[in-house]
């Protein structure tokens, strides 16, 4: 039985692929190659936080999303009138310390819990209790780590404490959004996600872009908001600069 990672006879296979296409086999690294026209860079090129948010804002209207801002201070309050907006619990949210950082935990372990609105933590070691429990919820919180301003695309990193059932499975969906994860687009997006990637050596086991709550359009071009999960979304933005 061979050993996990090990690959067998992968240089006689590509060798004989590299034959039958009639080229010899690049087996150095390809250097990246530099365009000379590159727009992508371009877009929304030296916008400020404010125009950004601006930008989103109009996006979300087209995407059926409330936005609401606020700070670190009004956080819980503005929090918990979304949550009771969409009928209270259950609540599920991933395991992440900046919920006790934003001054969060005694909404999430103590308010909510006395007025009996079930509130789980994702734990990996309990399983697919997880899911079951992510599935019984009415809202799902999560936190954006980058944040796309020209499509109001929030982008969500899974590991073994952010689970992605948390997006998908219940009713509606919370993200909040620190407003220094604003970039212009996806190509801003990619460049941060690369720079991580360097820094740590990890990448993410998942990596979610969602825009706002589900939708379809494949029936002429009609648009369907709320097909699936989450049927609604709010963002609410956290004035962190």
């Amino acid at each position: 039985m061979a050993k996990i990672g090990t690959i067998h006879n992968r240089d006689s296979f590509l060798n004989k692929i590299s034959k039958s296409l009639n080229r010899p086999r690049l087996t150095g690294p390809i250097p990246r190659p530099e365009w000379k026209y590159q727009p992508q860079h371009e877009v929304f090129k030296g916008a400020s936080p404010d125009e950004l948010l601006d930008i989103m804002k109009v996006h979300c209207q087209k995407i059926h999303t409330n936005l609401y801002e606020t700070d670190l201070k009004g956080l819980p309050d503005v929090l918990n009138d979304v949550v009771e907006g969409y009928g209270g619990g259950p609540v599920v949210i991933s395991k992440d310390e900046r919920f006790a950082e934003w001054g969060l935990d005694s909404l999430l372990k103590k308010e909510w819990p006395s007025r009996d609105m079930d509130v789980f933590e994702w734990d990996y070691t309990l399983g697919d209790e997880n899911v079951r429990r992510a599935e019984q919820a009415n809202v799902g919180i999560t936190i954006s780590e980058i944040t796309l301003a020209e499509s109001a695309t929030v982008v969500l990193f899974s590991d073994k404490d952010h689970g992605r059932t948390i997006n998908f499975l219940p009713a509606t969906s919370i993200m909040l959004i620190p407003k220094s994860t604003l970039v212009p687009r996806f190509t801003q997006a990619a460049v941060k996600m690369r720079e991580i990637h360097q820094q740590t050596g990890r990448v993410a086991s998942c990596i979610n872009f969602i825009t706002g709550p589900s939708n379809s359009a494949d029936i002429e071009l009609n648009l369907v908001v709320g097909v699936h999960g989450p049927i609604k979304a709010s963002y609410i933005v956290i004035h962190d600069l």
